[in-house]
């Protein structure tokens, strides 16, 4: 039996509430740097949370032509910016590639809502002649997925991804499994969102599941602390170049780490609230380590970090924490699981693809990002934190954890790459 194709990722990009590149972003995240603040893109005064992650200074006119732009929805825009920084990064040349060899999953959880609420509005107080055609292509969840294609002339396996909050996660497991299976040797894998509109914040508002901490938006989201009392709304989109390992050696490409293994599965239990004790997460990272295992002969005590969902929430954080033990037993003492959505607060379809960039930086950097605003220990929630402050490590492997509403749950596997 052939040997997997092993997978690496050669390119980073990002646009988030902490910074509009991966340097940016990993350097705020390091220095504990919260992007969380009071709303900005409407006006939050009748709202009972006013607190958002927005991603500031956003410039997408410096890199996409305005005839373009005029058309695309905020989540798109993001899209394309941390897919070119990300491209970029990994100095593939297309020139130089099949381009039906290189492919694109990209997801959202929302989509363009606010295209379809612009247009609906349109529709009320101007009539049916008045709805633009163009809102059509730019509402679709795969909207950011053909738009990345057409810009680097991919031709190769495309979709969008959509399972709520693991989406991010989805879409780089699923580009692995593409180039596992020789459908291609370069996939440009990411999530996006724009979800900071008044229609969603009354939504979770009135599902009392969002941090009311208004006077305090840096200190809101304090995932695993005894205090915590909700997520943070927040936006952005985040890229990982992947590649089939051979095929960046022979190009000479910066590998950063390697993709290893990769859970995908469902609570089947309820929309909202996650399986008592975390037992459907429990099956994803249990999963992800056995397709480790296979594609590498990782071991689960190989795991040392962890960036798990760590949403902030009374639910997730502790299930989380009870998975993760369930998983790794007499290992999970020794593990350091740190939330960066202390900081960046949840970006929704965007989040599992930010924190599995973050996974590869750490095995990049040997650096670990805190889990910040951890003042009062759960007693539910035992594991070490990387409480406030950033910590060095010995980078070994690190695993990705994103769980989304409808039940939807993935892992993602990343080591240290060695040819």
């Amino acid at each position: 039996m052939a040997e997997p194709r092993r997978v690496v990722v050669t390119g980073l990009g990002a646009v988030s509430p902490v910074g509009n590149c991966v340097a940016e972003a990993w350097s705020n995240l390091l220095a504990g740097c919260s992007g969380i603040d009071t709303i900005t893109l409407f006006d939050p005064t009748p709202f009972e949370v006013r607190i958002g992650g927005e991603v500031k200074n956003f410039k997408p006119e410096e890199h996409i032509p305005p005839k373009e732009l005029r058309h695309m929805d905020r989540g798109s825009k993001f899209a394309l910016v941390a897919a070119k920084e990300a491209f970029a990064d990994a100095r593939v040349d297309m020139r130089a590639e099949c381009p039906e060899r290189v492919g694109v999953i990209f997801g959202t959880a929302a989509g363009g809502v606010e295209k379809i609420l612009t247009q609906q509005q349109i529709l009320l107080e101007r009539g049916p002649d008045r709805v633009s055609p163009m809102f059509l292509p730019h509402f679709l969840p795969d909207s950011g997925s053909g738009l990345v294609a057409i810009m680097f002339g991919a031709e190769g396996p495309n979709m969008a991804v959509a399972s709520a909050c693991a989406t991010g996660s989805h879409a780089v497991g699923e580009a692995l499994k593409t180039i596992q299976r020789d459908d291609a040797d370069v996939m440009i894998a990411g999530g996006t969102e724009a979800s900071i509109l008044p229609v969603i914040y009354a939504g979770f508002i009135n599902m009392r599941a969002l941090s009311a901490r208004n006077a305090d938006p840096k200190g809101a989201s304090r995932p695993f602390d005894a205090d915590r009392d909700g997520f943070v709304i927040s936006e952005g989109a985040a890229v990982l170049i992947l590649e089939e390992a051979e095929h960046a050696e022979r190009r000479g490409a910066r590998i950063y780490a390697e993709v290893v293994g990769y859970g995908s599965g469902n609570d089947a239990w309820h929309m909202v609230q996650p399986r008592d004790q975390g037992a459907g997460a429990a099956k994803v990272m249990r999963a992800a380590l056995r397709d480790a295992q296979r594609s590498s002969g990782m071991l689960a005590s190989d795991v040392g970090y962890i960036n798990p969902h760590g949403t902030s929430t009374p639910y997730n954080d502790r299930f989380e924490s009870a998975a993760i033990k369930d998983v790794f037993g007499e290992h999970a003492p020794r593990l350091a699981v740190s939330s960066t959505k202390s900081m960046t607060g949840h970006m929704f379809g965007a989040a599992g693809a930010m924190e599995a960039l973050v996974c590869v930086k750490t095995l990049e950097t040997g650096w670990l990002p805190p889990t910040i605003n951890y003042q009062t220990p759960d007693p539910e929630c035992d594991l070490d934190y990387v409480p406030n402050k950033a910590r060095q490590w010995t980078p070994t492997a690190a695993m990705s954890n994103s769980f989304g509403l409808g039940g939807h749950n993935s892992s993602v596997v990343f080591r240290t790459y060695q040819d």
